[in-house]
Order: C-alpha cells, then structure tokens, then sequence
C-alpha cells in the first residue's frame, strides 16, 4: 500500500505554496561513494540506483508536480564499455522492480532523451512502464537517460523548422510558449529547484533552457547517501530564498505618525 501523502508543515515547517513544484537532481557521486569504499564503480551506481526509491517516493508524498532525475548524459557515453553495461543492466532491472512502486505512488514516468543509441532491453522496459503508467495523476517523474540539453535545443529547432516549412508554423507565432512545447519535457513546469550532490558547481548540459530561473542548490553529500532529510534541507533552504525573476522587492518607506 502507498504511504499517505505529507503535510508539509508538519514534515518541513513550510506552507504547500512554499515548496517547489519541479525539482530536479543531477546526481553526482556514485563513483566517489564507491572509491571511499574500496569498492568498483558499479557498486556506487547501484547503490545510488537504490537511493532513487526513496527520493521518488518522497517527492509523490510531498505531492510535488514534478521531479526530474539526470541519470545518464550524452557525455557518459564516453565512459568506459563495462561501466556504460552495467549502468544499462541496472536501468532494466530498476525499471523492472519499481514497476509496482511507480503504480503505488501514482507516479507518472516519462524518458527524456534521445533514443537512438539506447539498448533495447532499456527501451523496451522504458516503454512497458511509460506505457502502464501514462494515466497516473500524480508525480511526473522524468528520467534523464542519454540526455543533453544542446541536444535537446537542437531537436527543437529541427522540429520547429520542419513544421515551418510543411506550412504547419507561422514563424510569428514561434515564442517562449511555443518552443519549450517542443522541447523533450513539454508539458511539464520548469523547474523551481536545481540540486547538485557531491559539490560539484556546474550545470553539466542538463536542463539548460528550462533552469532560467530555477534555484541552485549544491551540497557536499554524495549521491548514494543523499536521503529525504537532505531533500527537506535543499527545500527548506528554496523556501528561504527571495525569488524576484529579475525584478525588484518593493518596500515600503516607513511612515510618519
């Protein structure tokens, strides 16, 4: 049975209108977990993979509009053969296990990516769990597998072009609106909240169009040992922060008696 949703005064001291309603994670540190540990590298990845269960489920208990996971870049790619196997391994056996979870909490799970490249053991269990969850209503779980946000900027435009030159797209309607409804994550708010585990300060091509005004949140704490008490801390420390989108906070002068 699912665990009941959250009241987010009890759990954060916060008011529903306080939390983001996207937070997205680049998780970082698996590798790092497991040298510490004297450990292959595979091992932090599955112990991070292991980690995800708790974040998802917290996330959906929160009743959060959308939490999206950069799990695998177009960068990765360059990784060792055996580390990128094991990696494609560990996503069928996690889409496989957490089947039943990803129904229990309502969760929602949609790929973003390019699928080119991907194996099709991967596909085929993306596709079996996006398919048998497609109705869910609540948590929009995007998994980053193969993505890179130039990629994803350059499909758009391709897409945009083409649909121009079919007579589909007047060039004049081609706005903000308009291109992120072709971007993989159409239909899904930006994101409110950036983490980065493992204190790493970039932004490693993820998210690059839609995190213009996301907060940034980086923390020391590696991936695998990144829990839901971490996650209250990074909101807690979102709530705290003065969100103008580039204006000014109006105050007032103090007044006369």
């Amino acid at each position: 049975m699912p665990e009941p949703p959250l009241d987010p005064r009890q759990e954060l001291g916060l008011e529903r209108h306080q939390l983001p309603r996207h937070v997205a994670i680049i998780m970082d540190g698996n590798g790092r977990w497991a040298n510490l540990r004297n450990l292959p590298r595979v091992s932090g990845h599955a112990e991070g993979a292991a980690n995800v269960r708790e974040i998802i489920t917290h996330c959906a208990r929160l009743k959060l509009d959308a939490l999206t996971l950069y799990s695998f870049s177009t960068e990765n790619w360059k990784r060792p053969r055996a580390e990128i196997d094991a990696l494609m391994d560990l996503y069928v056996e996690y889409l496989i296990k957490e089947r039943d979870e990803i129904m229990e909490n309502n969760v929602r799970l949609t790929q973003i990516g390019r699928r080119e490249g991907l194996p099709p053991a991967v596909l085929r269990e993306l596709d079996a769990t996006e398919a048998l969850s497609r109705d869910n209503t609540g948590l929009r779980l995007c998994l980053a597998i193969n993505y890179g946000a130039r990629d994803e900027i350059l499909d758009a435009v391709r897409v945009i072009v083409r649909r121009v030159q079919a007579g589909e797209l007047d060039p004049a309607a081609i706005d903000e609106a308009c291109f992120s409804d072709h971007l993989y994550t159409a239909g899904v708010p930006d994101p409110d909240l950036l983490i980065r585990t493992a204190g790493e300060m970039r932004i490693s091509n993820f998210l690059l169009w839609q995190i213009s005004y996301a907060e940034l949140y980086v923390t020391e704490t590696l991936w695998p040992d990144f829990g839901k008490d971490d996650l209250n801390e990074a909101i807690r420390a979102y709530a705290a922060r003065d969100r103008r989108f580039g204006g000014v906070k109006v105050v007032e002068a103090p007044r006369a008696d």
